[in-house]
């Protein structure tokens, strides 16, 4: 078999098997995984939010059964919060000992965490973005050289290499540092086949024309002039509250029941009051 066709038939297995835990893989981002797997590099996910981005962390632990650590990035997140903190109460009760800062007074946060696991985590570094520029210069030497250095004890070096997924909405510019030691992929809004298919994995009770009609709702709101267009898991909370209303099809007639369950659907108030219910109609009867 050429060298081109098994890399194929390794990318389709993969998507077999993240559709398994429930995720529906474009192949350029399977082969991006497999690429990060082959490489031991992180991964940088890009897209907007809600495309389903976390989701491939949590996708790719289960299908290496391999435990989540996952960091949130907020502003003004600092190293301490992400990477360690000193057990000062532990270490004033035993302030006559010759040496308190050693690893059993070192409480481990994400990072530091996904370096000293027994075995190889899925790390996943969750809005990148939101952090101060700051917080990326922490992460450099984690990210090329998988290894922290704490100015108390030296380098500690990761015991087994985490499998990084590192995920960006693009609200600012990430730096060419951080970049160089990435893979890199970006995730676009689901097209009508990918997204009926989440649906119909994720949601198997709307599976059938419900779930086409869902699908091409939310595809045709996503042409919309909106402020934030809703994401995957828009479109599967809102499949829910259709289901739990007992809707089974969508066309103008529903359009009351349909604006019951926007609130699922559209996440600000300027978005919301453009739904009236002519323009709801409007849009369920191409559906």
């Amino acid at each position: 078999m050429s060298a081109p066709r098994e890399r194929r038939n390794e990318v389709a297995e993969l998507q077999r098997q993240l559709a398994s835990a429930g995720y529906v893989a474009d192949p350029s981002l399977a082969a991006a995984l497999l690429l990060m797997l082959d490489l031991n590099r992180p991964l940088l996910v890009e897209g907007d939010a809600g495309v389903g981005k976390t989701e491939v962390a949590k996708a790719l632990a289960a299908v290496r059964n391999a435990r989540l650590i996952r960091l949130q990035c907020y502003e003004g997140l600092d190293a301490h919060a992400a990477m360690y903190e000193w057990n000062y109460q532990r270490q004033l009760l035993a302030i006559k000992e010759q040496d308190i800062f050693s690893e059993r007074y070192l409480l481990k946060r994400p990072l530091l965490e996904a370096i000293t696991c027994g075995e190889p985590p899925v790390l996943l570094i969750d809005e990148v973005d939101r952090a101060d520029e700051a917080f990326e210069a922490y992460l450099l030497e984690l990210l090329s050289d998988f290894q922290m250095s704490i100015p108390e004890l030296g380098t500690i070096r990761a015991t087994t290499l985490p499998l990084v997924v590192i995920t960006s909405n693009g609200t600012r510019e990430l730096s060419d540092a951080l970049r160089r030691r990435c893979l890199y992929q970006y995730v676009d809004y689901p097209s009508f086949e990918k997204e009926l298919a989440i649906v119909e994995i994720r949601a198997p009770a709307a599976a059938g024309e419900l779930a086409q009609q869902i699908v091409q709702f939310v595809q045709s709101v996503r042409r919309m002039d909106l402020i934030k267009k809703p994401g995957i898991a828009e479109t599967l909370d809102w499949t829910a509250a259709l289901l739990r209303l007992g809707v089974t099809v969508l066309d103008e007639s529903r359009a009351g029941e349909i604006l019951e369950t926007l609130s699922a659907l559209i996440k600000t108030r300027e978005d919301r009051s453009a739904f009236t219910p002519e323009v709801v109609a409007r849009v369920a009867a191409t559906c």
